[in-house]
């Protein structure tokens, strides 16, 4: 699914809204998950899962156009972890 299809999907379901209304929930619910990763929280949507950040070590790359050694810095990296009822959903034959 991509954002215009979640638009579209949310404005099905709630008809008493406009679609800039939609779409500003939609921006702030992203916002503020960002906001919080870039503060190094986590975020937890019960049956959905947790996003949080991770540690990358730095590490000595490889240009692959001219195998010339980089040195990649260490960084954050977004991650996620499903709930329990998304894995069961995922997982249900």
């Amino acid at each position: 699914m991509i954002r215009s299809e979640l638009l579209q999907s949310l404005a099905d379901d709630n008809p008493e809204l406009r679609p800039e209304e939609i779409e500003q929930v939609v921006d702030i619910f992203f916002e503020e998950i960002s906001s919080r990763l870039a503060e190094g929280g986590r975020v937890e949507l019960r049956g959905f899962g947790a996003f949080s950040t991770r540690q990358r070590e730095g590490r000595t790359g490889r240009n692959p156009r001219t195998g010339e050694s980089v040195e990649v810095p260490p960084k954050r990296v977004p991650y996620f972890k499903p709930g329990k009822e998304m894995r069961e959903r995922l997982n249900s034959d």
